[in-house]
């Protein structure tokens, strides 16, 4: 545990770290509001402590890199394993260390007790979390090193409650998502506590004595005050009925509490006393005048920060002077927040940057020529021909567009942190306005320059963390054509762990071979001809080029393009796959027949090789250029493959442009239509030598979402069960025809935990961006390793 997180430090770039709880604390106690001081156990100290548990039997050692699929309707299985979670976490031992840090921290505040609350930041969510305080509730403990210890492993279980695990699985979002932390403070005894609830029809404050347990309990009835929010007088009371009241035992020594009983700490609340109010006191008003009047001046002061929606904890400690108002609890709007406003969207690109915005409210070109160097790009969406310039910006805000748009796919690639879906964002943005864009949160912060200086880095995320620390060799290719692992001595350091799986790059841009060429991946698994186009096409179609004469310059560009990569990555293989344009995505050409631009398809893949088989012909003669400059490590890859009879036409064009005359070369095709799964077994004996598993075209056929469309990105799910079924059945039916199977969409970047059954059923390669290169190395390390241990369970038995 390197670091905790204070209250009073927490800067804007610790929130994933410290949770949305104390995060808002944060804030209002640095504008100088009454906050109860305390500090935060990071989330990654929980994910640190998961991977400890790291015996072969656990159920809960994969959850920092995978998530439960569960049955929720099935309950009795829900409670199973929800207990042997808990029980998992609870008999398990925090590091001495990580305690030892925490208590000395905790015994500045001189105080017998702490009180550990759950604070929560869910990661790349479109759905409102809502409020969970039913689902992870406070604990209270001694400040000795034992219940401190067991704190921590009670917080932390609570997140796998049976309750927990069912709202999680219902609301769509995995345990990778949800991110937990415990805010620490110390407790002490309080004359009264309660909520102050601010809406546009009046504020209300519930109070009762000693500590706020009893009200969070439903205990009691507390007592409620109506207060005109204009004038700040109060309207009406009524008093509750509260019978009991909670207090901390201050009548235990430290000597007391360090020799308590495990038994005694595994009780809820064990250093809390609950007691019976006198008579006299049930029917007194909580709060007097002058504490009320404490309240009410608090709640007014932050109407002018929160705004007039909001409710707060407060509670007035006992302390040995004068007792004083302290906040425990903000809750309200993101966009209320004391210099943070937020508009939210769907993460595209992971990483995080603030930089000025540059904002393009509409789709002309003409402001795209003086985009600066170095800004975030706000656009409604981006124009295939724009992404060229993508290049100069260190961040990407569209209106539209989903997580596998060009404009998505591209920023991943780049290492670019990217948002897209994020509505009205080019109304409500000005350029020069100082931004925030989190891409694994799919967040828009506009914030203070005061903000920005508290050491936001100015980018940090993907493109910083794509080298290893220890040392790999080869497997097999997908072409005979093996590659050998580098030589001893190498500059490249490699992962330990030895991988069957073979591990590929998603690419498009020759600018990044030399960053990359020596990560360790077995090559290209996917080189996107449409995209890699773009910066040598100066704005215009294909057609064009041919129209005026100027062939032969184009098919020199593309040929230097192709063997950029056949040259960067050989003798690992790079498999091509050739344009895959929707007509409307192309730079216009009037002698082009065009789809209807809303149309999902177009003219896509290999039919509309069949419709204008020129620039088909000329892409296959830069290939063959490329083989003919000794470049043996090519294959070609087509996309969107809608029949048998499709693919044998262009077979023909691939052989009379002479590919197949070098052995090593092999013709795959995507696999993304739905049609090859009927269909794969005729494909193979009409030649296919492999498939590569498009998922994102996949997914939006079998679900019939349109992916380019934000208002149904949003359904747009590639865990669905008809689509994993279907990458089931593809990689099976490989595996019978005995060719390989590949996938190269988003879902394994994007969602890991499927690596464990892509590596179960057999996958041959996976293709990823380079940003999720390490973790994807890492999860089908994982996979391959259980694999190989319960093969071994089996053969003991036996």
């Amino acid at each position: 545990m390197d670091k905790l997180y204070w209250l009073d430090q927490i800067k804007f770039q610790d929130r994933d770290k410290v949770g949305d709880k104390a995060f808002y604390l944060s804030r209002i106690m640095q504008r100088g509001y009454p906050v109860v001081p305390g500090f935060v156990v990071g989330t990654e100290i929980l994910q640190q402590f998961l991977e400890t548990l790291n015996s072969s039997e656990s159920l809960v050692a994969d959850l920092p890199h995978s998530s439960l699929h569960l049955d929720v309707a099935n309950w009795r299985q829900l409670q199973q394993v929800a207990n042997r979670l808990r029980q998992e976490i609870i008999t398990a031992t925090v590091p001495s260390p990580w305690v030892g840090k925490i208590l000395t921290a905790a015994r500045d505040w001189e105080s017998n007790y702490l009180i550990l609350r759950p604070t929560v930041i869910v990661s790349n969510t479109t759905q409102p979390v809502g409020n969970i305080s039913g689902l992870l509730e406070s604990v209270f403990c001694p400040c000795n090193e034992e219940a401190i210890a067991l704190g921590l492993k009670r917080t932390w279980s609570q997140l796998f409650r049976a309750r927990s695990l069912l709202y999680w699985q219902r609301l769509g979002t995995n345990l990778q998502q949800v991110n937990l932390a415990v805010l620490v403070q110390p407790i002490r005894n309080a004359i009264a506590s309660g909520l102050f609830n601010a809406n546009t029809s009046g504020w209300e404050i519930a109070a009762t004595w000693g500590l706020g347990v009893a009200i969070a309990n439903g205990e009691v009835l507390p007592d409620v005050y109506y207060i005109q929010p204009e004038t700040g007088k109060l309207i009406e009371q009524q008093l509750g009925s509260k019978i009991l009241a909670y207090r901390v035992d201050n009548t235990a020594t430290k000597d007391d509490l360090q020799s308590l009983p495990q038994s005694i700490l595994t009780l809820d609340n064990a250093c809390l006393v609950a007691y019976l109010l006198e008579e006299t006191q049930q029917k007194q008003y909580a709060l007097p005048e002058d504490f009320l009047q404490q309240v009410i001046v608090l709640g007014n002061q932050l109407v002018n920060e929160l705004g007039k929606n909001f409710y707060i904890k407060w509670t007035i400690s006992q302390e040995a002077l004068t007792p004083k108002l302290y906040l425990t609890q903000v809750s309200a709007p993101q966009s209320a927040i004391p210099h943070l406003q937020i508009i939210k969207g769907l993460g595209a690109a992971r990483g995080r940057v603030t930089a000025t915005a540059y904002v393009i409210a509409s789709n002309s070109s003409s402001k795209l020529e003086q985009l600066p160097q170095g800004v975030i790009l706000v656009a409604r969406t981006l124009k295939p021909d724009w992404l060229p310039l993508l290049q100069k910006v260190v961040g990407i805000i569209t209106e539209q567009g989903g997580l596998t748009s060009h404009a998505a796919i591209l920023a991943r690639e780049l290492g670019i942190p990217a948002v897209v879906s994020a509505i009205d964002v080019t109304a409500l943005i000005q350029s020069g306005e100082r931004l925030l864009v989190d891409g694994d949160r799919g967040e828009v912060s506009r914030i203070k320059e005061h903000i920005a200086s508290e050491g936001i880095p100015q980018k940090w995320g993907a493109r910083e963390n794509l080298h290893f620390n220890d040392s790999h060799s080869s497997v097999p290719s997908l072409s005979s054509n093996s590659w050998q692992p580098l030589a001893p001595g190498s500059d490249l350091t490699r992962p330990q762990t030895i991988i069957a799986t073979q591990l590929l790059l998603n690419l498009s841009q020759t600018s990044l071979i030399e960053q990359l060429q020596n990560l360790p991946v077995d090559g290209v698994g996917l080189l996107r001809s449409e995209l890699m186009m773009l910066t040598i096409l100066d704005g215009q179609h294909p057609n064009s080029w041919l129209a005026d004469g100027r062939q032969a310059e184009l098919l020199e560009r593309w040929t230097e393009q192709i063997m950029q990569f056949a040259r960067g990555f050989t003798p690992r293989p790079v498999l091509y796959r050739s344009l895959d344009w929707r007509s409307h995505e192309l730079p216009s050409f009037p002698n082009l027949a065009q789809s209807s631009p809303k149309s999902v398809l177009g003219e896509r893949g290999i039919f509309s090789y069949l419709l204008n088989p020129a620039v088909f012909e000329l892409e296959l003669s830069a290939l063959a250029a490329v083989q003919k400059a000794g470049y043996t490590n090519i294959q070609l890859l087509l996309p969107f493959v809608r029949s048998v009879e499709e693919f044998s036409l262009c077979r023909q064009k691939v052989e009379q442009a002479g590919l197949t005359q070098v052995p090593q070369f092999q013709l795959w095709i995507m696999a993304e239509v739905p049609s090859v799964l009927f269909l794969l077994p005729d494909y193979v004996k009409a030649g296919v030598a492999g498939i590569s598993i498009g998922t994102n075209d996949l997914t939006q056929l079998l679900l019939g979402v349109d992916r380019e469309q934000e208002q149904l990105a949003r359904r747009f799910n590639e865990l669905h069960p008809a689509v994993m079924g279907a990458i089931a059945q593809l990689i099976k039916m490989s595996k019978d025809a005995g060719i390989p199977c590949a996938i190269c969409g988003q879902a394994p970047a994007l969602y890991p935990e499927i690596i464990d059954r892509l590596v179960e059923w057999g996958i041959t390669a996976i293709s990823v961006e380079p940003e999720a290169v390490e973790r994807t190395y890492q999860a089908i390390a994982r996979a391959e390793q259980r694999l190989i241990l319960e093969a071994a369970r089996r053969q003991l038995k036996g």
